[in-house]
């Protein structure tokens, strides 16, 4: 009989839940570097103001994609168990004492 091979929990993939609480943090910090770089535009001068309005131009878009972006490792192949083995049931017998 061939030995099987036990499955892992850390073969497993993320939870869908776990999945999109880690890609909405991760917009969260996003946007909030950009509203960091509109409030910039507003105090720095000169033509140094053109960074943070770089910043929060491209910012949306990269915080896009990372959201959209899974981050799940590709599943392992879950293991399927064997076939049922039937057997009999235990029949009380006569007590050996």
């Amino acid at each position: 009989m061939a030995k099987q091979q036990q499955q892992s929990i850390t073969s497993l993939p993320r939870s869908p839940q776990d999945d999109r609480r880690s890609r909405m943090i991760q917009y969260t910090v996003a946007m909030s570097i950009r509203t960091v770089c509109i409030l910039l535009c507003l105090v720095v001068p000169g033509w140094w103001r053109l960074l943070p309005a770089i910043g929060a131009i491209v910012l949306p878009y990269i915080a896009v994609v990372l959201a959209n972006a899974s981050i799940s490792k590709p599943a392992a192949e879950v293991l399927r168990p064997g076939g049922l083995v039937r057997r009999a049931p235990d029949v009380p017998g006569p007590d050996p004492r």
